[in-house]
């Protein structure tokens, strides 16, 4: 089962029940991989007393020979979600407009940072607005909070050098689109296709066509070869990643990152790639 034996996610209701109590701290991260900045988005409205996080600074280091989005230094990381109001003993709801994608690399970083009451928000952005929920344009610094990162990081990690050994003991899942894994196209790295052995889950396949996440039965389905296997995740830089490891903890399922992802994998030419289904 997954270690914290609490519900990942929260709906829009009791998320503006928790608001209204000033019960949790809540981020804006929202991000898409070549979009508009989510700056201005938060800008325009957010969630009332939401601090905004920006994935690419504060949520990641500089890309590198680790990847497009290693994971950010601890006291890097640490700072920025003091900024946001992060407290040890207060819950954080971390939220975005890509159906969760972003708002799962903040919600493992937090917990792998050692925070024990994380959630992302179900349906993210949109669902708070469909839902009637008070929007705010007001943009001020919130108190500083007293979150401490532990160190070193509490969810383990999956190194390059280890990725073909969870191939050949487990199971090792590919959450980008189909047609990337498969190698017909790759719109950001410089080589196409995917770890031999790696099964493919993309994160559409957690959600139904509102942007909701599956249930957990569904989801439990969707993941069913990695039920009480050793199971790590990976997509193109790490961050996509974590929306199928948040699903599969819906499911009850634990999963470890490979953060440096396919964009680590493709620096060096020996290792081995593989096309197709």
């Amino acid at each position: 089962m997954h270690a914290s034996g609490r519900d990942p996610l929260i709906d829009p209701d009791d998320l503006a029940a928790l608001v209204a109590s000033g019960g949790c701290t809540v981020l804006d991260v929202r991000y898409r991989m070549g979009g508009p900045p989510g700056a201005g988005e938060y800008a325009r409205g957010h969630v009332p007393g939401a601090a905004y996080v920006d994935l690419d600074t504060a949520l990641a280091s500089a890309p590198g020979p680790g990847g497009r989005h290693p994971l950010p230094d601890p006291a890097v990381f640490e700072d920025a979600m003091r900024a946001g109001g992060v407290r040890n003993d207060l819950p954080v709801v971390v939220y975005d407009d890509w159906a969760g994608r972003a708002a799962a690399r903040c919600w493992w970083l937090l917990r792998w940072a050692g925070h024990e009451d994380v959630r992302v928000l179900d349906g993210g952005w949109s669902a708070w607005v469909e839902a009637g929920h008070e929007q705010s344009d007001v943009q001020r610094s919130p108190q500083v909070g007293d979150f401490a990162a532990a160190r070193p990081g509490l969810l383990p990690v999956l190194a390059v050098d280890d990725v073909l050994g969870v191939v050949e003991r487990g199971v090792l899942i590919d959450a980008r689109d189909p047609e990337r894994f498969r190698g017909e196209v790759e719109p950001v790295d410089p080589v196409a296709g995917h770890v031999p052995g790696a099964v493919n889950v993309p994160t559409g396949a957690n959600l139904t066509g509102d942007g909701r996440f599956r249930t957990a039965g569904d989801l439990r389905r969707v993941y069913a070869a990695a039920e009480g296997r050793e199971a790590a995740v990976y997509c193109g830089s790490g961050v996509t990643a974590t929306h199928d490891i948040l699903a599969m903890a819906v499911a009850g399922i634990d999963a470890t990152l490979y953060p440096g992802s396919w964009s680590e994998w493709v620096t060096d030419p020996t290792r081995p790639v593989a096309t197709g289904d």
